[in-house]
């Protein structure tokens, strides 16, 4: 087997799953020659292990991913009456299920880097473009004016959805 640092490095880039990690670092314990040449990367990297660490907390550090894992990737769902920026109604909570568009103009606004995490600063406006039927639920199909991100949201009870799914018969933005 090699173990010249590129080698290791490869065989570190292909990991694509826990699992793999967990396989690998099971590897790293078994075999002693496997374990000193990743911890010598690991001192070649500059990351300080304690002398007795187990394999898959040496190829976990190696892989540096603790950053990455810190970042938010499904999403959180903020329910808050807000004021529509496109018609200006009053938006009350939406109760049961989030409110994030309005009812009766259909329309959104773009908060979000994972949709419903409100951290992104897109801030526009998301226009519906067209409906999907799933079951007994409608939802609205979004696109962002400002960045072209695309958003699908389950309409509620109350929304003022078309009959005949037309987009363009939806009430315009003042302004």
């Amino acid at each position: 087997m090699d173990l010249a640092p590129p080698v290791l490095r490869a065989r570190l880039d292909a990991l694509r799953s826990r699992g793999e990690i967990k396989r690998l670092g099971e590897a790293i314990d078994r075999e002693p020659a496997l374990a000193e040449a990743f911890r010598a990367l690991a001192l070649m990297d500059g990351i300080v292990l304690e002398p007795d660490v187990g394999g898959k907390r040496l190829v976990r550090a190696l892989l540096q991913r603790a950053d990455s894992a810190q970042v938010r990737k499904n999403p959180i769902r903020v329910d808050e009456a807000f004021t529509c920026l496109c018609c200006g109604a009053e938006v009350p909570l939406g109760g049961a299920r989030v409110r994030d568009h309005c009812p009766r103009c259909l329309r959104s606004r773009h908060l979000d880097v994972v949709p419903g995490d409100r951290a992104a600063a897109c801030g526009g406006l998301l226009d519906p473009i067209g409906f999907e039927r799933g079951g007994e639920d409608i939802h609205i199909l979004y696109r962002c004016r400002a960045c072209d991100h695309r958003w699908r949201a389950r309409a509620h009870p109350d929304d003022a959805v078309p009959l005949d799914f037309d987009p363009a018969r939806l009430p315009a933005c003042r302004g």
